[in-house]
């Protein structure tokens, strides 16, 4: 490598030592606890009550709080010190695990705690996630946003595909209540992480007199929508969530029933979907750098189009165990770059709101999508939803194709 290379691979590529090594893992620390736990709970649920109804609503609780509070965590987070922001709620996080890990143990978790648990966690993670956002510009130069971001989820998908998946029934070999003592560890130990962060931090505008939080709610809403590459990326995203909805929620049936490849299949097809997302991450800088970030999307979401379409038409568990593993290198290709552009893009003092409105929409996407892809497979058959989510990765990328263009 010349002098030349060298100083620009140095430009996009973020320093471990500082301030990003340690953002970075206490982010991997936490989802490998998060994994832990979201293994583990469908499991103790499932041992609670037989009802599909009730299972379900854990899960759904997952998805509820954006609903509601996805937007004031965006605004809280501009006004706040992310950093304390981030330590302060995984200190919360922490203490909320381990005082269900002791109710686990004692023999007096319910589903109603499960579904309490569940949405206490998630709501705390909406002024997280969008504190976390606004923070990473602080500590690594813009150019090396992209790989920032690229090392991020991809540490994050190594630790909750190859180290927690694995591990969970070990942890239940010990003990029922081990995965969530340990997930309350792991949020703990990335609270001491983020609390050790140095620096200025980003710049926060200072706030109009009397200005509320619903105004400054709407006007990150307003900047979202004024951006033409912002409006266009999230109308997309939110038309592939209902897309990965209907996929998540149907894919045990599709590989267990539409190609009769039992449990086996189906763990070898989540393990293909994990592995190719860490190979997207090491890609995802290279082909941002050769297509561009909008068009490095639309570029994944072609892709995917394709993938699902495979899965949807050709009945053989080595095509969809493919499929997978080029679906998920895409989508975090589509992730990265997505994340990056509304770092670049939001004005400054506003990238918690922008992002917030951003995620809210596009999560809400994917209950709905949930719903639609078991009405289609209990109306058209198992491979439907697939279908139905190639379709609305169709629209997705055609969308976003004729904004670009």
């Amino acid at each position: 490598m010349t002098t030349a290379e060298a100083v620009g691979a140095a430009r996009t590529t973020p320093a471990w030592r500082g301030g990003f090594g340690r953002l970075w893992t206490a982010a991997v620390v936490s989802k490998f606890g998060d994994a832990l736990r979201t293994a583990a709970m469908p499991l103790l649920a499932a041992s609670l009550t037989d009802d599909p109804l009730l299972i379900a609503s854990v899960t759904a609780c997952g998805y509820l709080p954006w609903l509601l509070f996805g937007l004031l965590g965006g605004a809280v987070a501009d006004r706040v010190d992310q950093r304390r922001a981030m330590w302060a709620v995984d200190l919360l996080r922490g203490g909320l695990m381990a005082a269900f890990a002791v109710a686990v143990a004692l023999g007096h978790a319910s589903i109603a705690v499960l579904i309490a648990v569940a949405f206490a966690l998630t709501a705390l993670q909406t002024l997280f996630d969008n504190a976390a956002t606004a923070l990473l510009p602080s500590l690594v130069p813009g150019e090396a946003l992209g790989s920032a971001n690229a090392r991020l989820q991809t540490g994050q998908q190594m630790a909750g595909t190859f180290l927690a998946g694995p591990l969970v029934p070990v942890l239940l070999i010990a003990g029922a209540a081990v995965p969530y003592a340990a997930d309350a560890a792991t949020y703990l130990l990335a609270a001491l992480l983020v609390a050790s962060l140095r620096g200025a931090g980003p710049e926060r505008q200072p706030r109009k007199a009397g200005s509320t939080l619903r105004a400054e709610i709407s006007e990150g809403i307003r900047a979202l929508w004024r951006d033409r590459a912002l409006r266009s990326l999230c109308t997309a995203t939110t038309l592939c969530n209902i897309g990965m909805g209907a996929l998540i929620a149907t894919l045990v049936l599709h590989v267990t029933g539409w190609l009769d490849a039992g449990n086996g299949g189906y763990a070898a097809v989540v393990t293909a979907y994990g592995a190719g997302s860490v190979v997207g991450g090491l890609l995802a800088r290279r082909i941002s750098e050769r297509f561009g970030r909008l068009r490095g999307v639309l570029l994944a979401g072609a892709v995917q189009t394709g993938c699902l379409v495979a899965m949807g038409t050709v009945r053989e568990l080595w095509v969809t165990a493919v499929a997978m593993a080029l679906f998920g290198l895409m989508g975090l290709v589509w992730n990265a770059n997505q994340v990056t552009l509304m770092q670049e893009r939001s004005p400054d003092g506003m990238l918690g709101r922008i992002s917030s409105a951003f995620r809210t929409l596009a999560i809400a996407g994917a209950p709905l999508g949930a719903l639609l892809g078991g009405a289609s497979a209990a109306a058209w058959g198992l491979n439907t939803p697939v279908l139905l989510a190639a379709g609305l990765f169709t629209l997705a990328v055609t969308s976003l194709a004729t904004q670009i263009n």
